[in-house]
């Protein structure tokens, strides 16, 4: 009797995270949910490779360091969510992958330059001041930096001012500043956990939070729904957003995936808040309210990055 054998070949997809820099904590997080979800949702087809680049710029596959060149024969698709500087590498090797365009990175890290790139866009930005990491060599006594810093903010833009840290997820929440007292206790605050922060003009507002990627039911650019989790949105606020949204992934060269964050006021001016191009894959994540508002599910629109980025 003769048996027939059938080989699934699994794809193994590298998630590329750390690298150097402020973000360096926020990639590991990011690339570690993608890694899990991957692992718990798609076993039997694709495999989860851990790709991690240490902040000394060691590579690292599954814990063991490797050389650079040895990376091609160990994946078969790379989803980068460390620096979109590693995209060179990559390429180099002629290895498949998920990575921001180096100009949209460049966009995300400047706040002037993406000012400038969206002239001739119908959306604005809300007025930032960057206020470094605390370095006492170059800053002056400790007791006096925040005040100091807190005068400087005060001439350019008044209040209120939302004062955060400017690496996600850090320990740091987020000061809604009414009062010059209260922007010198946020930016004390900010020293304290050793942050660098951004300080931004307050404006009054409906947030909404508008996903999108291209080639997904048959459009160039798909825009998700928008949910009514932080407001109601009229019809003609709807097609608004949805309109920017579109454009906006267009302008920006985002790739696969865009999430922005909009401030629509009350005279229908938008501001345009973030913006992000990895997925929140957690459970009860936005993304995945957005998704089951849409009819489909996280695993879908992953499998589908994943299926289109392979294809090209």
């Amino acid at each position: 009797m003769l048996f027939s054998v059938i080989i699934i070949y699994m794809k193994r997809i590298g998630v590329l995270r750390g690298g150097a820099g402020e973000n360096y904590f926020h990639s590991l997080k990011k690339g570690g949910e993608i890694i899990s979800y991957l692992a718990e949702n798609f076993s039997e087809k694709y495999k989860p490779v851990d790709i991690l680049v240490d902040k000394e710029g060691l590579w690292h596959v599954a814990g063991r360091p490797v050389a650079l060149a040895d990376l091609m024969h160990r994946v078969d698709l790379v989803w980068n969510v460390a620096h979109p500087h590693f995209s060179h590498s990559l390429d180099n090797l002629s290895i498949p992958h998920i990575s921001p365009a180096p100009f949209f990175s460049a966009l995300k890290g400047s706040r002037e330059l993406l000012r400038e790139h969206l002239r001739g866009v119908e959306v604005s930005l809300p007025r930032t001041i960057l206020i470094p990491l605390y370095q006492k060599d170059f800053d002056g006594p400790r007791e006096k930096y925040a005040l100091k810093k807190a005068k400087e903010i005060h001439e350019k833009f008044g209040a209120p001012w939302l004062v955060k840290s400017f690496t996600p997820d850090a320990n740091m929440g987020i000061h809604l500043a009414k009062t010059f007292p209260e922007l010198v206790d946020a930016i004390e605050d900010g020293v304290n956990h050793g942050e660098s922060l951004i300080v931004e003009e307050f404006i009054s507002g409906k947030i909404a939070s508008i996903h999108s990627m291209p080639d997904f039911r048959n459009e160039d650019v798909y825009v998700f729904p928008l949910s009514n989790t932080f407001g109601a949105f009229s019809s003609e606020e709807k097609e608004l957003l949805y309109s920017l949204a579109k454009h906006l992934h267009q302008h920006l060269n985002a790739g696969h995936y865009l999430k922005s964050d909009f401030l629509l006021t009350p005279r229908r001016k938008v501001y345009l808040l973030e913006f992000e191009n990895v997925p929140e894959v957690k459970a009860g994540s936005h993304f995945a309210e957005t998704c089951e508002l849409a009819g489909t599910k996280i695993e879908d629109v992953v499998a589908h990055i994943l299926e289109r980025s392979l294809s090209l």
